[in-house]
């Protein structure tokens, strides 16, 4: 069966000219750096939701030592989580003609026969197939997520952080193990013969130099309509491939990206209105309750914020101003020490209808209760009466159609 060239186990079978240790090499060291950025960016952005903050914030109740790297997400730079999604978004999206480019050049190697010639090999061919698997598993889930295509069971979150630790794990072992064969490939001015190179090649239709042009204009091309979802303006409209690029929606003040509208968060107008709507806030000398007209007599301050997602797109600066975070604690007794708030919307259901915030991002001087947004008020799809924005925090974070806020150490 091995040499039966009908047969994908057979060496024959496969006769692209363009398999080789080179063309694998050039691929796999692209992926080496990479994957190695994109795992350090998603574990940047899980600690940036301070999942050790509260139960509410942390989707992956049972990592145990996986939570090692976790810690108080900092508010400086404003734009830091903006910058980190941007990058860990577009560059999964860039990276996906070279990922299957990759594994199309070492696709003889999943069909080979015997399965194991020794305890060694078979260690290698597990930990081949764990490190194709993951891959497939964490790009597919990854693209869902930003197309906003829950079609997976469960949540995103657990599933792409654990497959994440599974992945890199298999990662770390196969380039452990052929990074340097990779640079002496590359090195050598002659291609050394494995079993990638095919004995019954077939009549090229282009070179290998060609083949890796094509990848990378495949590369540049995702780039291209996927990066315009973080700018505003004119570039927006290149991100063809994301679900926030094209057109602002809307003109005015207001008309920025948003991740939910009111009506999708079953948010009724009956509940904002001036006459029913009052923000609970509770601390430690009890509960005050305050009407938007309140609120809006209070010291107001004014903050230059992005709203930055998980889904990698993001706003330009946006000037908000309402009630600093630190000014409402004092009101119920955290004069000089604000701690961790706990934050509920209106919003009956969903992963964030509740949020924590931990005390150094409660006081910064630029968190905000935001009533107003350039100039004029919120609009209901960006959080009227009132929602939090925090610098370099994660919009799921800036908890929007706020009802109530519990200060005190979560």
């Amino acid at each position: 069966m091995r040499d039966d060239p009908r047969l994908p186990s057979s060496p024959g079978f496969w006769r692209s000219p363009l398999r080789g240790p080179w063309f694998t090499s050039v691929l796999g060291l692209v992926l080496l750096v990479g994957i190695t950025v994109l795992f350090v960016t998603g574990l940047v952005s899980y600690a940036a939701y301070n999942p050790g903050l509260s139960a509410v914030n942390d989707k992956t109740p049972d990592k145990g030592i996986l939570g090692f790297y976790l810690f108080a997400w900092p508010t400086h730079p404003h734009w830091l989580y903006r910058l980190n999604q941007g990058v860990h978004v577009t560059l999964g999206v860039t990276l996906i003609p070279v990922l299957l480019a990759k594994l199309w050049s070492v696709v003889p190697r999943l069909f080979a026969l015997p399965p194991a010639r020794s305890l060694a090999h078979a260690l290698e061919r597990i930990s081949l197939l764990l490190l194709v698997g993951g891959a497939l598993f964490e790009f597919v889930t990854g693209v869902l997520n930003v197309q906003l295509d829950y079609v997976f069971p469960g949540s995103f979150y657990p599933l792409h952080f654990y497959g994440a630790w599974v992945f890199f794990a298999a990662f770390v072992a196969h380039a452990l193990l052929k990074t340097p064969a990779a640079l002496r490939n590359l090195r050598r001015l002659r291609e050394e013969k494995n079993d990638l190179v095919t004995p019954r090649p077939a009549e090229p239709t282009v070179s290998r130099r060609g083949a890796l042009w094509f990848v990378g204009g495949g590369s540049l091309l995702l780039f291209a309509t996927t990066a315009g979802q973080n700018f505003d303006g004119p570039l927006r409209r290149t991100a063809l491939l994301a679900p926030h690029g094209g057109g602002e929606p809307g003109s005015g003040p207001n008309g920025f990206q948003i991740n939910k509208t009111a009506a999708y968060a079953g948010i009724d107008a009956a509940e904002t209105g001036e006459d029913a709507w009052r923000l609970a806030v509770t601390g430690r000398t009890g509960t005050v309750r305050l009407s938007r007209a309140q609120l809006a007599g209070l010291s107001l301050h004014s903050s230059a914020l992005p709203i930055a997602c998980v889904e990698g797109w993001s706003t330009s600066d946006q000037w908000w101003r309402g009630v600093r975070l630190r000014d409402l604690a004092a009101l119920v007794g955290y004069d000089d020490d604000p701690p961790d708030v706990f934050v509920e919307s209106l919003q009956a259901r969903g992963a964030f209808r509740k949020a924590a915030l931990r005390a150094n991002q409660v006081a910064d001087a630029r968190s905000l209760l935001a009533l107003y947004v350039n100039g004029e008020d919120l609009s209901p799809d960006h959080g009227y009466p009132a929602r939090i924005i925090v610098p370099a925090a994660p919009g799921v974070l800036n908890t929007k159609w706020v009802a109530r806020m519990t200060f005190g150490e979560l």
